[in-house]
């Protein structure tokens, strides 16, 4: 087909009319089909059910180091937890501190102690002023949440398929005191599915803020979501990375289990320098006795080591990548070479970034939303729910089944093309 900015007046509207009697047989079926989030599928959270059954009544609760896990104590969690957690990340286990079961929680808990304590004794940030973090766009919506929450100004960053725009980040982090950290989600971005390339993992290392107690906010959500279980992508360790720059206490890396197993009852984790987790620790002990160590050992006895964890996840690939594929399948079919919309090809994590014409997001998510598709709503993957030129959708296909997903993506399709013709005929009036 003709690309649609190449259409006469005329053909456009004969398309719309076409595509307007398409979307109203979808509206007639009354559909409830949800893509808002990137949740797994009942068929993924089966692969974890055998966790259920490794602790039972009789068995032995206490861990290597013969400590009781019914009972109160250790602060950072069982060594073999700290274990299997570094090695998601290729940490040491001395660097891990587990927490419960949500990785964004820590996240909170770790802005707000920056906020509140300040870093390794320094200011509180609330006490400097309006402190500012850079936040790399379009990206994940809940970490713009926290720093939204607590009053933190928030600058874009534009992404690359390589990670941010470096040259910003360094100009902004080596002139500014107040810019104080930055979110990152590393391997396989939220929402495009990028992957940090080494060139980016080291700037990052060798940055030098203006501000001492600037943090880098490393969520490695996605460190071993691989769509392709040959083909995994690399990417170079944070940690090491800042340590040989002379800059190690620089990050704070998070990772979890919450979609490798159970969302609502994995184990999450934070890595840091022996500096910034012996702060940390300081803090933790006022407020808590320690996390949930039996769920601790049932991930252990789960997994036996990062290989069995590894296997496991390359059960869930098999289960997720149909639905990527179907998705991209379909878009490419259905919307290829009408010059209207682009998107990724992720090779791992959980979503698709989509890119609309400029000004069609919301109208394009609005009417999928009256078809009875749900969509993350347009502008949720920039700072203040504003993407300045309303284009970016996060696409989530894990969560329903093949069919429902294969149907959803052709309302979707549709919509994008609804959308894009009325804007062009709009433009062409």
């Amino acid at each position: 087909m003709k690309a649609y900015k190449d259409m006469t007046r005329e053909e456009l509207f004969a398309e719309k009319e076409k595509l307007e009697a398409m979307y109203q047989d979808y509206k007639g079926q009354n559909l409830a089909l949800n893509m808002s989030r990137g949740k797994p599928s009942a068929s993924q959270l089966d692969l974890s059910k055998g966790m259920m059954d490794v602790l039972k009544s009789d068995s032995n609760l206490t861990c290597e180091d013969g400590t009781d896990c019914r009972n109160y104590g250790v602060l950072d969690g069982i060594p073999e937890a700290k274990r299997l957690l570094a090695g998601m990340i290729g940490a040491k286990p001395e660097q891990v501190i587990v927490y419960g079961n949500s990785s964004l929680n820590v996240m909170y808990d770790s802005v707000a102690r920056c906020m509140y304590e300040g870093v390794l004794g320094g200011k509180p940030w609330a006490l400097q002023g309006k402190v500012k973090f850079l936040c790399p766009v379009p990206g994940y919506d809940r970490h713009f949440g926290i720093t939204e929450h607590f009053g933190v100004e928030m600058i874009n960053v534009p992404m690359t398929p390589d990670g941010p725009d470096m040259d910003m980040v360094e100009k902004l982090v080596s002139e500014d005191p107040l810019v104080k950290g930055i979110w990152c989600v590393p391997k396989y971005t939220n929402p495009q599915g990028y992957v940090y390339s080494d060139e980016t993992v080291r700037r990052f290392a060798n940055l030098k803020p203006a501000a001492e107690d600037f943090r880098i906010f490393w969520d490695n959500a996605y460190c071993i979501h691989h769509l392709y279980n040959g083909e995994p992508a690399q990417i170079l360790n944070i940690l090491d990375e800042c340590e040989k720059a002379g800059n190690p206490d620089m990050v704070y890396e998070f990772v979890s289990t919450s979609k490798v197993v159970f969302p609502g009852s994995g184990m999450a984790a934070l890595a840091a320098s022996t500096a910034n987790v012996a702060s940390i620790k300081k803090q933790m002990a006022v407020q808590t006795i320690g996390h949930d160590k039996v769920n601790q050992l049932r991930h252990v006895r789960f997994f036996g080591d990062n290989e069995g964890m590894e296997a496991h996840m390359k059960k869930h690939a098999d289960l997720i990548r149909p639905k990527f594929e179907a998705l991209i399948s379909i878009m490419e079919e259905d919307l290829g070479g009408l010059d209207i919309a682009e998107w990724t090809n992720p090779k791992g994590g959980y979503f698709i970034g989509f890119d609309s014409m400029p000004g069609c997001a919301k109208e394009i998510v609005a009417k999928m939303k009256e078809a009875g598709v749900i969509l993350t709503g347009a502008g949720a993957t920039f700072p203040y729910h504003i993407d300045p030129q309303d284009r970016n959708i996060r696409l989530a296909p894990t969560f329903p089944t093949i069919d429902e997903l294969k149907l959803a993506s052709r309302v979707f399709t549709v919509c994008v093309r609804l959308v894009s013709a009325e804007k062009l005929l709009a433009e062409k009036a």
